[in-house]
């Protein structure tokens, strides 16, 4: 709704949308039916304007008609993106003297996770040492089954269900076998804000897996947990309502590990509510989505949204599979129970599929699809794809076998995951698999035995991307760089609901405080809990900033100094991979410039976007002012520079402007990558600083040499001599029509 056209009749909004609301309804078939205040679900009145109400199509056409309306948006299904890392991070307090030792102003952020809920009991959200809940705050600890006041405390200051949109959709909630309340059975929600802001948990592991101390990015930070998912899903309007309330009751951060497709950015539900919480001031953390390693497979992409994809740590959980010829194939698993293969025994091995590389039903072991006297006593190859890898080998298991062997197909190529498997397994990656699947189906009596070799550390090379990130380009607008940078989310240990075994599977009924999982949902509260870090230690910063620092200080090499690698081909990374680059929260903290950018910048953004004037009134008021030549002139810390098909221009000029958040007097220079198909003049090529949060402007001309049939990827860098402020160029050609 467009809230300033109330008209002075209504003492309130909510009162005002009723009336809209009832205005349209269908008259009912008989007396008594009209029950129009069960019509509306929700009302939103910080992050937007407006309400969810039932209506039907003919309702929805009415009312979409009136005057004040703005727009109507079907409800639409949001799905999950499913602790080494802070050592990994350089994040590990190890002396007192560590920049992110304690200090009673972390205590002051508070995160809210919009997930599944959480385990309150979790070690890692005890509140011991923790200073009284800060006097700004708004939230609520709801109640409801199996959560009562005093679930939460000092670290968990806030917990609250929204499940009207859900019901409205699927019916009522089964109370008897969900809860009904901000309890989490799923174990996604418990994990995602234990990596935020977890307390230290000395000893966490999983089965012994992963030994040592779990802690989240932002010890000191609070948590609000905002239970938006059930066991069918995430609804927008639920969603919606999380973020107003959210904003509503004092967050600084919020950490969205979930996604839909791409829709246009009016029609973006999560879109519009991220663009109300950051004009207050809001900072949100979005995971890019698993649909990786395909390109333009991104989901949260605008730029007001930090948008997270997915890179390894330096930590392993090798598996061998020793065939009967000899050969060693190397994996990975998390497997420990109480069935185990004996050391000296060789077992049988069987592959139901052929030689093709297209899988079938019963070489991707789909429940019901193995045979029983086929598979009895023998250690079954299956093949990754359609179900869960978990419940493969609870297939297998089911029928007879005593091992599994899980194997990737193309799409994921040689990245492993490692699983809490139900029976003894060992995942290895494409090429191993394919000389496995040679040797079983050309040996008439194929052998071998699995072992397990435990937790790794030090592995080389690391970071790489994961091959399920979701990759760019960001289709939406080819101008805004996405996904914006990596954060770890491969096999991260936090913690885990006491609800659900490991697998999450409903056959699965072992306990474990913490678990190991990966997905960008596991990267997306990396980046929130550091910029809770960046938050406490800088108040004053926007969100833009902090995204600024987190981008220009992001790192583009391993550690074998090699460029980051992409699991999927084994080749280097590219921005459309990575972004900006991996975190690094330490060189954070100092990044020397900032790229500011105020709400007006971001609608003069949305007004290059061919929007109509009553679709940017979505997103706000204003009006257009049309200080952006171009969609690229935003002041984001990337450039893409995207040269139309005319063949005749052949030169674009960005422009940027830096803000000093260094010492007051710095002289930075300007270094910029060489480019095959374009030469790049900046002007002007110093920046000299003479007091703090000083701003000067710099413009990037490109001129092509040579149009090029594949993007180019590079660099510009400020730097005097303590700070590199790094800003990835990506230069496209679009072929000529």
């Amino acid at each position: 709704m467009d809230k300033s056209a109330i008209p002075k009749s209504f003492t309130n909004h909510l009162e005002w949308y009723s009336s809209k609301v009832k205005s349209v309804l269908s008259k009912p078939e008989k007396e008594g039916d009209d029950d129009d205040e069960d019509r509306i679900v929700y009302s939103y009145q910080t992050a937007i304007h407006g309400v969810a109400a039932w209506l039907s199509e003919e309702e929805a056409e009415r009312l979409e008609e009136e005057t004040g309306v703005v727009a109507i948006y079907p409800e639409t299904k949001y799905q999950l993106h499913t602790t080494r890392s802070p050592m990994f991070l350089g994040l590990e307090p190890d002396d007192n003297n560590n920049v992110w030792s304690q200090k009673l102003s972390d205590h002051d952020v508070i995160v809210g996770v919009l997930d599944t809920g959480v385990w309150p009991e979790s070690e890692s959200f005890n509140d011991t040492g923790m200073t009284p809940v800060p006097a700004h705050w708004k939230g609520k600890c709801e109640t409801g089954r199996g959560f009562e006041k005093h679930h939460c405390n000092k670290k968990i200051v806030g917990a609250r269900v929204f499940y009207h949109g859900y019901e409205a959709a699927t019916g009522k909630i089964n109370e008897q076998t969900e809860y009904k309340s901000p309890r989490d059975q799923d174990g996604h929600g418990t994990h995602t804000a234990a990596t935020v802001a977890g307390s230290p948990v000395r000893g966490a592991n999983l089965q012994g897996y992963a030994y040592g101390t779990a802690r989240g990015m932002a010890p000191g930070a609070r948590i609000a947990a905002y239970k938006v998912c059930w066991s069918g899903g995430c609804f927008s309007s639920d969603i919606l309502s999380a973020v107003d309330t959210a904003v509503a009751d004092g967050v600084s951060v919020l950490s969205i590990s979930l996604g839909g497709g791409v829709s246009s950015y009016s029609r973006d539900i999560l879109s519009i509510a991220g663009f109300g919480a950051m004009k207050m001031g809001v900072f949100i953390s979005s995971s890019a989505g698993n649909g990786g390693p395909d390109p333009i497979s991104l989901t949260n992409v605008s730029p007001w949204v930090t948008t997270v994809g997915a890179s390894t740590i330096d930590r392993d959980f090798p598996g061998t599979v020793n065939l009967g010829n000899g050969i060693t194939l190397r994996g990975v698993s998390l497997y420990k129970g109480q069935r185990t293969l004996s050391i000296n025994k060789r077992y049988p091995v069987v592959y139901m599929g052929g030689n093709s590389s297209s899988p079938d039903p019963s070489s991707l072991c789909l429940d019901g699809t193995l045979d029983q006297r086929l598979v009895a006593g023998k250690i079954v190859v299956c093949d990754r794809g359609i179900s869960p890898r978990v419940q493969k080998g609870q297939v297998v298991k089911d029928a007879g076998g005593v091992g599994m062997i899980l194997v990737n197909t193309a799409s994921n190529g040689e990245e492993l995951v490692a699983d809490c498997h139900l029976l003894p397994a060992v995942a290895v990656g494409e090429t191993e698999g394919k000389a496995l699947k040679h040797y079983v189906l050309t040996s008439p009596n194929a052998t071998a035995n699995l072992a397990f070799l435990g937790t790794r550390l030090g592995i080389r090379p690391s970071p790489v991307v994961a091959a399920f990130s979701s990759r760019g380009p960001n289709f939406l607008t080819l101008e805004i760089l996405k996904p914006d940078l990596v954060a770890p989310g491969v096999n991260i240990l936090a913690a885990w609901t006491g609800d659900a075994g490991p697998s999450g599977l409903p056959t699965d009924h072992r306990k474990v405080r913490f678990n190991l999982l990966s997905g960008t949902s596991m990267s997306c509260p990396h980046v929130s809990g550091v910029a809770a870090l960046l938050k406490a230690r800088h108040p004053e910063w926007s969100p833009a900033a902090i995204k600024s620092a987190l981008m220009t200080t992001a790192y583009i090499h391993d550690n074998t100094h090699h460029p980051l690698g992409d699991a999927s081909t084994a080749a280097p990374s590219t921005s459309y991979d990575h972004g900006a680059g991996h975190i690094n929260p330490m060189k954070a903290l100092d990044p020397g410039l900032v790229y500011e950018i105020e709400a007006q910048d971001y609608f003069e953004f949305l007004c290059t976007q061919s929007l109509t004037p009553s679709q940017l009134k979505v997103f706000s008021n204003r009006s257009c002012q049309h200080t952006l030549a171009n969609p690229g002139d935003l002041n984001y810390p990337a450039f893409s520079v995207v040269f139309p098909e005319k063949v005749s221009i052949t030169t674009l000029t960005l422009h940027r402007t830096a803000t000093n958040v260094g010492p007051p007097v710095s002289n930075y220079h300007v270094v910029v990558s060489p480019f095959k198909g374009a030469s790049i003049q900046v002007e002007p090529k110093t920046l000299k600083f003479t007091r703090k949060y000083q701003k000067l402007s710099y413009k990037v001309t490109f001129t092509t040499v040579a149009r090029q049939a594949w993007p180019e990827f590079g660099g510009l860098v400020w730097k005097d001599g303590v700070h590199s402020v790094r800003s990835p160029i990506v230069i496209t050609w679009l072929p000529p029509a």
